[in-house]
């Protein structure tokens, strides 16, 4: 266990690491589309041992990055000086 203010992370929060099938059923997307994308490194995610592993608030901001993104069109919505 970690001291507060130590620099060191702790434990992840309750539900901050998800599973292929969780982030599938978040994203709305198949399952099977998640682990493709996990393997071709498409998506943020950590292999530990035979399974996906992804934290929920990397992937809110790979969203956000990808929503922001010049090539989607919507970079006009970027807060001034980002």
């Amino acid at each position: 266990m970690t001291a507060p203010g130590d620099g060191r992370p702790g434990p992840a929060p309750a539900g901050e690491i998800l599973t292929i099938e969780e982030v599938a059923a978040y994203l709305r997307l198949t399952p099977q589309t998640i682990y493709k994308w996990a393997q071709e490194k498409r998506i943020p995610a950590v292999k530990l041992g035979k399974e996906w592993r992804f934290r929920r608030s990397i992937l809110d901001r790979w969203i956000d990055e990808r929503i922001l993104s010049a090539e989607s069109g919507f970079d006009y919505l970027r807060a001034p000086g980002n």
